[in-house]
């Protein structure tokens, strides 16, 4: 099966962090699902950020209330990668029902410092994001992403900031209507 020795949940854990059997795993991991969850949370702490990386893409798939905190601590990975599916796993609804939504209370202090002070400019775009969800829900989203929009040195995540202030295609559609 999937040409491995071993295909128990925590070796394919470990088969994401090398490049010629993540693709397999990873399916393998998702089709598994929440079979694999324990594996796939103690995987969060793997050496290899390639691991931690793929570990946060399953959670956005099969996150559930008790991973959210795993989640919000891998925010703060040394490594751009793992903090981008971290917050995109954070900030993606299209998996998550509003059970295992997490809540500005949260996320929302880590995605607005991430948004104003993480160097990687692939972080901050997707802090914007999870920073937008709550731009017609919290007072501290819209100032956050209005400085961002205008003063961020990155084009991309000025651009993508200012789909979610007012104008902006996000904010538009998201808008509460009364």
């Amino acid at each position: 099966m999937l040409g491995f020795i071993r295909t128990d949940h925590e070796a394919l854990v470990d088969a994401l962090g090398d490049p010629q059997r993540t693709v397999p795993a990873y399916r393998e991991l998702l089709k598994r699902g929440r079979l694999a969850l324990t594996a796939i949370r103690a995987g969060l702490a793997h050496e290899l950020p390639a691991v931690r990386e793929g570990c946060c893409r399953l959670l956005d798939h099969l996150v559930d209330t008790e991973s959210m905190d795993l989640l919000l601590g891998m925010t703060e990975d040394p490594d751009a990668r793992v903090r981008v599916a971290a917050f995109h796993a954070l900030a993606c609804d299209r998996c998550k029902d509003d059970a295992c939504a997490p809540g500005a209370d949260r996320v929302l202090p880590a995605a607005l410092h991430h948004l104003a002070e993480d160097p990687e400019p692939l972080v901050r775009a997707m802090a914007a994001e999870l920073v937008g969800k709550f731009v017609h829900t919290d007072p501290r989203a819209l100032p956050a992403l209005l400085t961002s929009h205008t003063t961020d040195p990155s084009p991309a995540v000025r651009k993508k900031s200012g789909w979610y202030t007012p104008g902006g295609p996000i904010h538009t559609r998201t808008a509460p209507t009364h």
